[in-house]
């Protein structure tokens, strides 16, 4: 099908219809939400502003819950004969959908010059989780990399100069001693430090792996995991042990998604978590905060992540033709500019970051530029072949590590050996 549909869109007459302004179709668009803040709101005004502009296309923009709802009920109604046209995903979903044969690859419905000039103009860290085999199967939009917030207040208090963040791993454990305060009965009311192990465990410690020198967690044809290495299990006695030996953060798994309202509240005053987050945070924190790198070891280093379009298989040629001048309509500068000022994602294209809108933003909100700087550094999200299955064995070994059930050296050779077993197949 894939083929026989590559050669009928390269036509002339197709072409020519994808260039026109509008097309007389209904389409349906899955997005999650998956940070604080308005940005389901966005997304529905960015779809009312597209069909504004194009009447002849009507998209039902259907907000679908988490990231794992949203693939969860794309694959569900892709199988049941009813696909979406379009969906956010996470970008690690790229292999998942590939495998489940549910998506097509942009390059069919791109010109070469389109190729160049569209494709060709995203950030390349970001592309990383959106291309293999030579195709292109994600565009990114909801995209992001962690990103150290810090309350400035708090770091005042300590005697900490609240302009500098702790620049590596031995300066986090050292702030976050001073910063943690414990009460005359020995409970501690702040936490210098909180890095999330719940929800997106994996991606937050793929940036201690970057950080330790490591280039991701997998290959780039999600085929191979490197689990045990030196780099990854140093990694995770640093995780393990800024809660048990430096008691600088709050020992157990530490969710997700209470984690932004954590730090406004006052209760860790450094944490990781997405710049995604930073609309919400600079919104409700009650105090000044900064945003920063992540602290490095061996180098500077961060994990790319979020959400990329996917186009789903089971639709007509016209709500294809649709749906692709959609996405280049929304990852346009302007409406780029706006879903990354309404969020604090990054926006993903450079010509976003030289209009005049994110430039004045920048200037007013100079935390927005950390994510894109980083990018110099980041390496990509891991993502495989069986990707939720591979992802839960190590989310599982962190896990056992923080509990103590296994010591980071046996949890990661663990890991190793059950994801050799599931990818073999893909070799």
């Amino acid at each position: 099908m894939k083929h026989a549909l590559k050669g009928f869109l390269a036509s002339t007459t197709v072409l020519a219809a994808m260039s026109q302004a509008a097309w007389a179709v209904d389409l349906e668009f899955y997005f999650p939400v998956a940070v604080g803040g308005s940005a389901a709101e966005t997304i529905e005004g960015l779809t009312e502003a597209y069909m504004a502009e194009n009447p002849d296309v009507s998209i039902e923009a259907i907000y679908t819950g988490s990231y794992a709802d949203t693939t969860t009920r794309a694959i569900t109604a892709s199988r049941g004969g009813n696909p979406p046209q379009l969906a956010i995903l996470l970008s690690v979903d790229m292999f998942t959908m590939i495998d489940e044969d549910l998506v097509l690859p942009w390059d069919d419905f791109l010109t070469e010059e389109e190729m160049e000039d569209w494709v060709g103009g995203f950030y390349p860290a970001f592309m990383r989780n959106s291309q293999t085999g030579g195709q292109t199967w994600g565009i990114p939009f909801q995209r992001s990399t962690p990103v150290l917030y810090w309350n400035k207040e708090a770091f005042a208090a300590a005697g900490l100069d609240p302009e500098t963040p702790p620049a590596t791993w031995q300066e986090m454990v050292e702030f976050g001693e001073a910063l943690t305060i414990r009460d005359d009965s020995g409970t501690v009311t702040q936490w210098g430090v909180r890095i999330p192990s719940s929800g997106f465990p994996s991606w937050l410690f793929t940036g201690l792996v970057a950080s330790a020198g490591q280039d991701g967690l997998a290959n780039d044809a999600g085929t191979e995991v490197y689990f045990d290495t030196p780099e990854v299990i140093g990694a995770l006695e640093y995780l393990v042990a800024l809660a048990n030996e430096h008691e600088v953060m709050e020992p157990g798994i530490l969710d997700w998604g209470a984690t932004p309202r954590a730090f406004m509240d006052g209760n860790a005053a450094m944490v990781w978590t997405t710049t995604g987050n930073l609309t919400n945070i600079r919104t409700n924190a009650p105090f000044d905060f900064g945003v920063g790198m992540l602290p490095a070891n061996e180098r500077p280093g961060a994990p790319t992540g979020g959400g990329n379009f996917y186009l789903f298989q089971g639709s007509s040629d016209e709500q294809l033709a649709a749906a692709v001048d959609f996405v280049q309509w929304a990852t346009a500068p302007e409406q780029a500019a706006e879903w990354s000022i309404a969020t604090g994602y990054v926006a993903p294209r450079a010509d976003t970051w030289e209009s005049e809108r994110m430039q004045a933003y920048a200037q007013e909100v100079p935390g927005a530029l950390v994510a894109r700087e980083q990018l110099a550094h980041a390496v990509p999200e891991l993502s495989t072949f069986e990707g939720p299955r591979i992802t839960q064995i190590i989310n599982d070994a962190i896990a056992a590590a923080i509990v103590g059930d296994m010591t980071p050296a046996e949890a990661m050779a663990d890991a190793q050996d059950a994801a050799d077993a599931i990818l073999a197949v893909y070799r």
